[in-house]
């Protein structure tokens, strides 16, 4: 059981981040925070702050602070609220829901995230797409990181099972049974909870892409080391 930090570093050594067009000013300025985090830091009262982080989001929700600006929460379309209900094993949806949004998302392989460009919802829109040193945030925040074995903010076109044991740390991750699987599989999602403040330390590159075309565009770069 079990994958080190320096296995996990070696086999990824870049981290990759879909993020809403137009979100890069904002990162730089506050970091990469969860969806719990940005409704904290700009103070959105009730009813909305539990209605925007315990159900789905069916659209991305824009949210305002007189101090922080605009910041957007992403959609969460690709769950299905059916299928969803039928695939979770020890908690209900408004839970699960909460552990999604408590963390921030990291594809570990560049082909998942063409894959998620690519859906029919996020396929013709413009993405602020960021390429991440894995090394520094693994270092950093080796305590809020939890690794998945699958995409848990999708339930097309199975369902497949997961629960709050889905997430795993580095250390009690199923690496023994999943390393000999292609890099596309082994390792899915690693996901930091609360977010990484100081991700401008590790950025590689930030992008301006779509995929409108079939093919990945990058329409312009906004940082770049």
């Amino acid at each position: 059981m079990g994958i080190t930090a320096s296995e996990l570093v070696h086999r990824y050594p870049v981290l990759y981040h879909m993020a809403s067009s137009g979100s890069w000013n904002m990162i730089q300025k506050h970091g990469l925070l969860s969806s719990a985090k940005l409704v904290e830091l700009f103070d959105v009262p009730e009813p909305r702050r539990t209605q925007l982080l315990s159900a789905q989001r069916k659209r991305p929700e824009t949210i305002s602070h007189p101090k922080y600006g605009t910041a957007i929460l992403r959609d969460q379309k690709p769950l299905s609220a059916k299928n969803l209900a039928r695939c979770l094993r020890d908690c209900d949806p408004p839970t699960w829901y909460r552990i999604l949004n408590e963390r921030v998302f990291f594809w570990l392989d560049r082909d998942r995230l063409i894959t998620l460009m690519s859906a029919s919802e996020y396929a013709d829109k413009a993405h602020t797409v960021l390429q991440i040193d894995s090394c520094g945030v693994v270092e950093r925040y080796a305590g809020q990181i939890e690794l998945a074995h699958m995409n848990t903010g999708n339930t097309r076109p199975f369902p497949h099972p997961r629960g709050r044991d889905t997430f795993r740390r580095v250390e009690e991750y199923d690496y023994k049974r999943r390393r000999r699987l292609p890099n596309y599989s082994s390792v899915v999602e690693l996901t930091v909870i609360g977010g990484v403040a100081d991700i401008h330390n590790d950025v590689r590159k930030v992008e301006h892409a779509t995929m409108a075309t079939g093919a990945y565009v990058t329409k312009e770069v906004l940082f770049s080391k």
